[in-house]
């Protein structure tokens, strides 16, 4: 018989990665993750844009009579000329806008009044030896930034509402608690990481931290969907746990969630690497960025965090702590040598060996799909072979 693929393996049972059983592991690196974010957050901080941060931004050409300026040509001149008027002025990220000869930088800087930056400018022209009406500013003011971040906070917790109400409805409270904690964890490991590239936090961040959210759901509900095909009527067998049936249905799912992140993911990773990174187009690397990373570690939190987070809130729910110690019991007994009755010794309980709550030495009671149970070897009392129905040669009577 060929063999069969590795997605079909772990489909069926037969091939098992134990994710449930290691979930102190992937607690723990959660748990180291999420500091290290707070501390890019509290040491870093992040690089609010100037819709968020209110001040002046300058549009330069990007080439001066035929000549190609340089990124940091262009700071440092606009840091000369802002400084001029300002001493304490400040220069902020510089990004590319477009190609070929309609290319410009835009330039952030502190804010400044309508007096200062139109002096500003004037030493600017006079810098770089442009036209004057070749360089623009725009005045932004804080108070809208301000605006826009009340409205994205509101924004996510209508959001993270919703998603509780759908699941709760849909599932059950601890599958919705489980999926929000995947995906407020989702969030702070993608704005930790955006802290410290040093990206700036623009509108189009905030729209990209909404979408991956979305995504996020997504693949939680396809694997709670299954937990829950499996965990149907399981208190009414003694075949597997909660925590083995749960991670079955990870295992099932996992080829499936592997492929549509793949999937998704290439036309992000284009839109970052190949559209903000080889063509420049620097407006698109803060939606691109928040995309690749949100939706990367959706996948993964679904699989890792939010189905082992599951296991441990049902594992506290008295009837599945009365099945799970059923049967743990039963298997135990089956290896002191009391056998289970047929309808309960095929199936496989996955997650036995490694289990946080099952103890090693039970991992051989474990059945496997497909296998038979051992007949026992029928033996007379007097040890000799072929049991109370052998009789003598010859046909021979005892008398």
């Amino acid at each position: 018989m060929a063999r069969q693929g590795f997605a079909t393996r772990l489909y069926t049972g037969e091939a098992n990665i134990n994710v449930i059983g290691r979930r102190k592991l992937w607690f723990s690196i959660a748990a180291v993750l999420v500091l290290l974010s707070i501390g890019s957050f509290a040491i870093n901080k992040f690089h609010l844009g100037i819709e968020f941060a209110g001040g002046t931004s300058f549009s330069v050409p990007a080439s001066v009579g035929g000549k190609e300026l340089s990124q940091a040509e262009v700071s440092d001149a606009v840091e000369r000329a802002i400084q001029s008027v300002d001493p304490g002025a400040e220069v902020g990220a510089a990004q590319r806008v477009g190609t070929g000869e309609g290319a410009s930088y835009n330039v952030r800087a502190s804010a400044l009044s309508a007096q200062q930056a139109e002096q500003a400018k004037t030493a600017l022209v006079q810098d770089l030896g442009v036209a004057p009406e070749d360089v623009s500013d725009d005045q932004v003011s804080a108070a809208w930034g301000g605006q826009v971040t009340r409205q994205a906070l509101v924004g996510l917790l209508v959001f993270l509402v919703l998603v509780m109400i759908y699941l709760i409805v849909r599932f059950e409270w601890r599958m919705a608690v489980a999926a929000v904690s995947s995906l407020v964890l989702d969030l702070i490991l993608t704005a930790g990481i955006y802290s410290v590239v040093g990206f700036e936090v623009t509108p189009s961040t905030v729209i990209g931290f909404l979408t991956i959210l979305g995504y996020s759901l997504y693949d939680v509900v396809v694997v709670f969907d299954k937990v829950q095909e499996n965990t149907r009527g399981i208190t009414a067998s003694s075949v597997r746990t909660y925590s083995e049936a749960t991670n079955l249905a990870v295992n099932q799912t996992l080829m499936r969630s592997i492929n549509t992140s793949l999937v998704a993911l290439l036309p992000v990773g284009g839109l970052l690497f190949i559209g903000a990174g080889l063509l420049g187009a620097g407006t698109l690397k803060d939606l691109g960025l928040v995309l690749f990373v949100g939706m990367g570690l959706g996948v993964i939190c679904s699989i890792l965090f939010a189905a082992p987070m599951l296991a441990v809130l049902k594992e506290r729910e008295p009837r599945i702590k009365a099945h799970t110690a059923r049967v743990l019991a039963r298997r135990a007994g089956a290896r002191s040598g009391d056998v289970a009755p047929r309808g309960e010794r095929t199936g496989r309980d996955a997650n036995v060996a490694g289990s946080d709550e099952t103890a090693p030495a039970l991992a051989s009671a474990a059945p496997r799909p497909g296998s038979r149970p051992t007949a026992k070897r029928n033996t007379n009392r007097g040890g000799r072979p072929g049991g109370a129905g052998n009789r003598p040669a010859g046909g021979s009577k005892r008398r």
